[in-house]
């Protein structure tokens, strides 16, 4: 899991740039899969047939990450940027960043005032993300774009994988690339002569930008299949730390995946959530509930496409989520792909979910 994830998230991704990430999962997923395709917005749409008949599955989890754009080359080869999908300002200084143009990686640095001349500044003050700039290391807009920097191309992270104590992993884009991670493995690990009816996976585009490309795949496949069951995987933060408004509940590290129940995207299907809350009691499988209402997931696209589809959500736990660097747990991703294997070899009625008249 740690390589996949490793190789995952060295692959820049951000919003409308995901094409290197699905052109990784793409070939990952080559003979494990009976159907791929990538839809007009950049969605890898995969599909596996179970040998006994069932439901319609869908699963999601997003490919993209939060980033930046090139927004303007100042004269003296400093870089300006436009914040893509949620960030915070106050983790922005000092970041080391890779910059996709169509020469290949540029890196930098969000540069601002050193400690050494904080007398010159407001220290109080949040400095705000326009105030900023990337240091790529050129002396003058010409050798910036020489460099190959343009407006419109793609900024994120640089912060590679790495083994932080025992069992946790530092790095960043975990949200989603985990989730993606957890469905790549799902297809490799599950035993699909067990599996009723047919699993579809969307590695979608664009969720931090609104779960838009959740929701133009959803209203696609809908066209042709109704869903009986959806689930989204995802990161969630957890509220293990230090912070007093934070710590006296909710989320931790190292204590297994999350049953979502409620964010701000959705009100999750309450058969589904306790249906996965039993097949991990049965399983021994330790989860969390989840009820949090500081982010969305593609389940909120997912659950009102078609007719509606029933819908919940399986969250890895993730410190530190939209910055340069997250941190996840060892034992939470090996155990919501458990989880997601358990539940979907638990399913078989095309209507367990369905309300009955």
């Amino acid at each position: 899991m740690r390589q996949l994830l490793t190789e995952l998230t060295a692959i820049p991704g951000g919003l409308a740039h995901e094409y290197p990430v699905m052109c990784y999962i793409r070939d990952r997923l080559k003979g494990k899969v009976d159907t791929m395709m990538i839809d007009g917005i950049g969605n890898l749409i995969v599909s596996r047939k179970g040998a006994l008949e069932g439901p319609e599955v869908l699963l999601a989890a997003h490919a993209d990450e939060v980033g930046f754009i090139v927004s303007r080359i100042e004269p003296q080869g400093f870089i300006r940027f436009e914040l893509r999908g949620g960030q915070d300002s106050r983790t922005l200084p000092f970041m080391p960043v890779v910059i996709s143009t169509d020469k290949g990686p540029v890196k930098g640095v969000i540069g601002y005032i050193s400690a050494h001349m904080r007398r010159f500044d407001n220290a109080e003050k949040v400095t705000d993300y326009r105030d900023l700039y990337i240091d790529i290391g050129a002396d003058s807009a010409e050798q910036a774009k020489e460099m190959g920097v343009a407006l419109g191309d793609a900024i994120t992270w640089d912060t590679p994988l790495t083994q932080l104590g025992k069992d946790k992993w530092l790095g960043h884009a975990f949200d989603d690339r985990a989730g993606c991670a957890i469905l790549i493995k799902m297809y490799e690990t599950l035993d699909f002569s067990k599996v009723h009816g047919t699993v579809w996976s969307v590695f979608s585009v664009r969720e931090e930008g609104g779960l838009l490309g959740a929701g133009v795949a959803a209203r696609s496949l809908a066209r042709d299949h109704a869903f009986d069951v959806a689930v989204a995987v995802d990161t969630t933060p957890a509220r293990d730390t230090l912070e007093p408004r934070l710590n006296d509940h909710g989320v931790e590290l190292g204590k297994g995946p999350t049953v979502k129940i409620l964010d701000n995207s959705y009100q999750a299907t309450p058969s589904v959530f306790k249906k996965i809350q039993k097949v991990a009691a049965e399983n021994g499988i330790p989860c969390q509930d989840e009820i949090y209402m500081g982010i969305g997931t593609d389940a909120g696209a997912i659950y009102i496409s078609g007719c509606g589809v029933p819908t919940s959500g399986i969250s890895i736990p993730s410190r530190y989520c939209h910055s340069a660097r997250e941190i996840v747990h060892e034992r939470d991703m090996e155990q919501s792909l458990e989880l997601l294997n358990a539940f979907l070899l638990s399913l078989e009625d095309k209507d367990e979910f369905r309300h009955k008249l």
